[in-house]
């Protein structure tokens, strides 16, 4: 049975984003960032043995479609308070795809530069939009993934201190901030407080970071589950496999009660059963969350796991529908 009060359905009011927000912002278009609805995996949940709720917070409603705008905004605040874009300075950073889009947008709605630094073989979708925005994007060895990505954003700020302000988001406070200050208790009051269990995919480890101390403190038997790809060489855009990858100082391990590995292939097929079962059309590594969401459920009766759906995926005639 879920909840019959509306507000696990509904956005979180705007008046309420803006107090939390300050007086320095007042743009109506960045007050959308956040607030997402938590809707419910129903038809995927319920061929699962265990009798357990499935919430999963639809973070591809904001602006440009991303759990990142929530990230890239509280850094570009930060910046902004800090006076880091002084006499122009350019906002440079690296990213795997969607912190960079939201960069960008955030760069054109307010006025400053922007440069970026992706992995070669990033999406060629996510590089259009970013370049739609005006910012500049540096392309970097693939092999070495966003690792490689951050060793050139850190290489050309050391070189022109003076031209640009790299935040790092990977090791930047205002990341799990973001969701301290806001994913986290959105989830809290959307679930009327009875969530017992979060699940979340680690990249720069942001949002399971912040998000799962808000709700431990509010509950300390609520478990915190990471969601992970199962190899260094995998498919799941967004995710780090943090035994083989520089580890952010944004992911809180001492938060995080266990960690799922899903393969490659599972998370997509997962995406494309999200889209078929439950008309949400998605990204690989929803379908990762998703499915380690399911195996929490199942492990768990009675249980009310959390989730969420990082951003939107319209490609999905990419995936086979064998």
């Amino acid at each position: 049975m879920y909840a019959s009060d509306p507000d696990p359905v509904s956005r979180v009011p705007v008046s309420s984003r803006a107090q939390i927000l300050g007086p320095e912002i007042r743009d109506p278009f960045l007050l959308a960032i956040g607030g997402t609805p938590l809707v419910p995996i129903v038809r995927l949940s319920e061929v699962s043995a265990g009798g357990f709720e499935l919430w999963a917070k639809a973070e591809f409603l904001n602006p440009t479609g991303s759990v990142k705008d929530r990230a890239a905004f509280e850094i570009v605040r930060s910046g902004i308070e800090g006076g880091n874009f002084d006499g122009g300075r350019t906002l440079l950073d690296a990213s795997s795809g969607n912190t960079a889009v939201a960069y960008a947008m955030l760069g054109a709605r307010l006025g400053f530069p922007v440069e970026l630094c992706l992995p070669r073989h990033a999406s060629p979708d996510r590089i259009a939009r970013i370049r739609a925005y005006g910012a500049e994007v540096i392309s970097t060895d693939p092999a070495e993934g966003t690792d490689g990505a951050q060793h050139e954003a850190r290489r050309r700020a050391r070189e022109r201190p003076e031209h640009y302000w790299y935040p790092d988001q990977y090791n930047h406070p205002a990341n799990p901030l973001a969701h301290y200050r806001h994913t986290g208790p959105e989830i809290w009051q959307q679930t009327t407080g009875r969530v017992t269990h979060f699940v979340a995919g680690v990249g720069t480890g942001g949002t399971i970071s912040g998000t799962g101390r808000f709700l431990k403190e509010k509950n300390p038997a609520v478990r915190v589950v990471g969601v992970e790809p199962d190899g260094p060489i995998h498919g799941i855009e967004g995710l780090k496999h943090l035994p083989s990858a520089l580890r952010p100082s944004t992911y809180d391990e001492r938060l995080v009660d266990d960690t799922i590995r899903v393969e490659t292939e599972i998370a997509r097929g997962m995406r494309l059963r999200l889209a078929r079962k439950e008309g949400l059309a998605v990204g690989t590594s929803s379908g990762a969350a998703v499915a380690a969401a399911l195996e929490v459920g199942r492990q768990n009766p009675g249980s009310i796991v959390v989730t969420v759906l990082p951003d939107a995926d319209r490609r999905l005639e990419e995936v086979p529908t064998r």
